[in-house]
């Protein structure tokens, strides 16, 4: 079938338009950014996703969408643009989706709908109330009700995943890397916290600094580390496999991740253990992040294994940081 991958240049959406052209399908990249690639099979629109032009384009002879194209940011300077890319490019891409008799659509939304960062019940499961505190979070719940707005007119079948926090595997000791630099390394996270506007966190950070690369373990005000869930790209590509054409994926919502949250600790001593740098404690104020998420509904309705521990993943970590040049 031909299939649309909104996003196709990003982390998740070119592994996956991999993923779908090895499968023997025909796929259509619609992105703001060229992917570069040459594929048989492979056509793309450049181009934005709240230009109804751009949109027509890219859903013509269309079967099935798979609509990962978003702007994520924590900025406050970024909201409008966010919401523009991210609901009205939503709404525009539905409705060109419609029109143009497209089958399935398929969204990824996120656990910030929730959000998995302040839960009321754990784990979260799908029942969970829904009340997102950021702009981002925000964003995916209105694209949630568009999607259910066109499942509710029969206009399009519909399936939303959503999606847990997602990394490859290379960039877990990567000091370098947008997420788990800051996450995992002390000096990186105190750069992180100077760039968001966060100097009381920063200071806290900088007073722990002992002048040499180390990693960072964040706690909480009372000293329980931080744990969240932290899902391979492969694993969630497979999930995305699974919706884009199970029979029993048709008009529903499903968390998609990791089986098992990663507790900070003991994931810290691990990381330490390969790169032999010192684990700094630092508590910060406030209940922290602590969280698991449910994946029972996806791994019993479609029949999703995720096959990437976080000790799995650790191990290609460690291969990647030891090829990488140093300095």
């Amino acid at each position: 079938m031909k299939v649309l991958v909104s996003g196709a240049s990003g982390r998740v959406g070119s592994r996956l338009a991999a993923a779908l052209l090895q499968a023997g399908h025909a796929v259509h990249g619609f992105d703001l950014r060229a992917s570069g690639r040459q594929a048989a099979g492979y056509t793309e629109t450049v181009g934005a996703l709240q230009n109804p032009k751009h949109a027509a384009k890219a859903v013509e002879g269309v079967e099935v969408i798979l609509h990962l194209g978003a702007f994520m940011s924590w900025a406050p300077d970024d909201s409008a643009a966010m919401f523009e890319a991210n609901v009205e490019g939503t709404r525009v891409l539905l409705e060109a989706a419609a029109g143009a008799g497209v089958r399935r659509f398929v969204f990824a939304s996120s656990g910030e709908v929730y959000p998995e960062t302040a839960p009321q019940v754990l784990p979260v499961t799908e029942a969970h109330p829904l009340q997102p505190n950021s702009p981002y979070g925000l964003t995916k719940l209105l694209g949630e009700e568009l999607v259910r707005f066109h499942q509710r007119s029969g206009t399009l079948e519909t399936v939303i995943l959503r999606f847990a926090h997602t990394q490859d595997a290379a960039e877990l000791l990567d000091e370098q890397s947008y997420f788990s630099g800051p996450r995992f390394f002390l000096q990186p996270r105190i750069r992180q916290q100077e760039a968001f506007g966060n100097p009381a966190n920063a200071d806290l950070l900088r007073a722990h600094d002992p002048g040499a690369p180390a990693h960072v373990l964040a706690r909480n005000e009372d000293g329980r580390p931080f744990m969240m869930h932290i899902t391979d790209t492969r694993d969630m590509v497979a999930g995305l496999m699974l919706a884009l054409d199970h029979p029993d994926a048709a008009g529903g919502t499903f968390n998609l991740g990791a089986t098992d949250p990663v507790d900070f600790a003991p994931l810290l001593d691990k990381m330490a253990a390969i790169t032999g740098y010192k684990v700094i404690p630092v508590d910060f104020p406030g209940p922290g992040v602590y969280y698991h998420t449910s994946n029972e509904l996806i791994r019993t309705k479609l029949g999703f294994e995720p096959q990437w521990t976080i000790d799995r993943m650790l191990e290609e970590a460690a291969a990647a940081r030891e090829s990488r040049p140093m300095g």
